[in-house]
């Protein structure tokens, strides 16, 4: 399994994780997940529809927004901070290295408080 790796107590980022990851989450005490990864960015990484399923399975909320390389919007930091408010926590966002998902948070925490 991906390595977590917190940004606040109850934030983590990750590398990519395969549906079997999820229980292994769950008994850490993640409550939700947020794939940064769009589906097929590569062969053989698992769909966001089989890690939402396993998700599930395991108790967890997951929520896809994918973020192609190098095209991070305001209006994908907007939607992020939006989860983050909203989901239980504590969360783990992913995406191929973790960067995507690091890149996130950092623009959040830039936002102004609303």
């Amino acid at each position: 399994m991906a390595q977590a790796q917190f940004l606040s107590p109850e934030f983590a980022v990750a590398s990519q994780i395969i549906p079997d990851d999820l229980e292994d989450l769950a008994s850490d005490g993640f409550k939700a997940i947020i794939c940064n990864r769009p589906d097929n960015e590569s062969p053989g990484q698992p769909s966001f529809a089989a890690l939402e399923a396993a998700a599930k399975a395991a108790g967890l909320e997951a929520v896809y927004l994918p973020i192609y390389p190098n095209r991070m919007s305001m209006a994908d930091a907007e939607a992020f901070a939006r989860h983050l408010a909203a989901l239980p926590k504590p969360i783990l966002a992913f995406c191929r290295t973790g960067n995507r998902s690091s890149t996130l948070f950092a623009a959040c925490a830039r936002m102004p408080q609303r």
